[in-house]
């Protein structure tokens, strides 16, 4: 993937994220429960926490790799520093490495 085709994805979904986010954290705000709903607000709640982990980390990875194209690394791998496959790119432009590179790192990650 070219690197201006690379830049404007991934600023799409930096955008996206970003939009996303706010929706959790305005739509969630804490709230006054009763004893009755304390279990589903707890629940709900968890849910809420989870989706803006997960939205946030995927938020520092789009980052990343936008750092990485300013920087003139984009589409190496972080691990080896071989070219990370363009179709790997096309599926995940914020992937930081090569398949076997990520394999390790999320097998030592666990």
């Amino acid at each position: 993937m070219d690197v201006p085709t690379a830049r404007s994805r991934l600023q799409d979904m930096l955008a996206e994220l970003d939009r996303s986010l706010g929706v959790l954290r305005g739509e969630y705000p804490e709230r006054e429960s009763s004893a009755a709903d304390a279990g589903t607000v707890l629940t709900d709640g968890d849910r809420v926490q989870a989706a803006l982990a997960s939205l946030g980390r995927q938020r520092r990875a789009v980052a990343a790799a936008l750092d990485r194209v300013e920087a003139g690394t984009y589409g190496r791998c972080v691990g080896c520093g071989e070219p990370v496959p363009e179709g790997r790119l096309e599926v995940r432009p914020d992937a930081a490495r090569c398949v076997p590179c990520q394999s390790r790192h999320d097998r030592a990650h666990r």
